[in-house]
């Protein structure tokens, strides 16, 4: 008897995505870099903003 919370198995073998290659790898890495960066700097341009109106 089958897990109902599985698929029916076709009998095929599931492909594997292809490997990244180094290009991808980087920009994918770019783009978090990024990110985090954007966030970091948001984050800190609130917290010089908090400042001023605690000293105004």
């Amino acid at each position: 008897m089958r897990d109902p919370d599985q698929p029916p198995s076709t009998g095929k073998p599931l492909k594997k995505p292809a490997p990244l290659t180094k290009d991808d790898r980087l920009k994918a890495a770019l783009k978090a870099n990024m990110a985090r960066r954007k966030a970091q700097a948001k984050a800190r341009g609130d917290m010089a903003r908090d400042q001023n109106n605690k000293n105004e």
